[in-house]
């Protein structure tokens, strides 16, 4: 078996964090020595996260087993999942924003046995449903839990208590035509229906405009997708939710390496 160095684009703020944490959680459960200390376990984790590396090829570069990469990065991933924050404690935040995006993406799984609940008509494959909300410039504030792929948009968010939490704060929120329906602060564009089968010219001209801010969202999407662990996730869906808060955790730490 061939090895090679490889990098993980991180700095090194995003490393020491993590190893702070593994190495707190060390410290209370009073562990024994363990075949990697803190540091290491963290860059385990991050190039599983960040690089997508298997478990198999951590196993080989960290000269450890795979069982043991499997449950390193297990540990690491709850420990962050743990610190992210809930819709109510983003909402401090969200509210404070001139206008909110929200918009849902779909992460694609394998195949599992009860794959009906994870299968999207929309996108033609299995996944699973995370609602994730923008502010104005198209960083991401916020991504929800995972909730099985052939679950329409808006009634992932509702189950989310998305848009109650968003129109309780008043906070302008611009989504796409999957979210029609959702009132409360929720703007949506003008859609032809068999009662309106043409729009004006000024629902065409609102549409371009809300399309040209809504789009803004995707890059929040986008940012996300850059933790190559979610291009397909080859574990139990159930795991997606933890995954998701975790990187959600460190995507702020990453997007805040320059302050302070």
């Amino acid at each position: 078996m061939l090895s090679y160095p490889a990098a993980i684009p991180l700095s090194t703020r995003t490393l020491n964090h993590l190893a702070d944490l593994i190495r707190r959680r060390r410290d209370q459960r009073r562990s024994r020595w363990r075949r990697l200390d803190p540091g290491r376990q963290a860059l385990l984790a991050l190039a599983h996260l960040r690089n997508g590396d298997t478990y198999t090829r951590l196993a080989w570069g960290f000269e450890i087993g795979v069982s043991t990469a499997w449950r390193y990065v297990r540990e690491a991933v709850d420990l962050l999942a743990s610190a992210a924050d809930d819709l109510n404690t983003a909402m401090d935040r969200i509210g404070r924003l001139a206008y909110a995006i929200l918009d849902g993406t779909l992460i694609p799984i394998d195949r599992v046995a009860d794959q009906r609940p994870y299968y999207s008509g929309k996108h033609r494959r299995h996944g699973v449903n995370v609602q994730v909300i923008a502010d104005a410039a198209g960083r991401l504030i916020w991504a929800s839990a995972a909730l099985p792929g052939s679950l329409h948009d808006l009634t992932a968010a509702r189950a989310h208590g998305i848009i109650d939490a968003l129109s309780s704060a008043n906070v302008m929120t611009f989504a796409d035509k999957a979210y029609q329906g959702a009132r409360g602060t929720v703007r949506t564009p003008f859609k032809r229906h068999r009662y309106r089968p043409k729009l004006s010219r000024g629902q065409k001209t609102v549409n371009l405009a809300h399309a040209r801010t809504r789009a803004r969202g995707e890059r929040a999407n986008a940012s996300l997708k850059t933790w190559k662990v979610l291009v397909k996730l080859r574990c139990c869906p159930r795991r997606a939710t933890a995954i998701v808060q975790a990187i959600l955790v460190l995507h702020h730490i990453e997007a805040n390496r320059y302050t302070g």
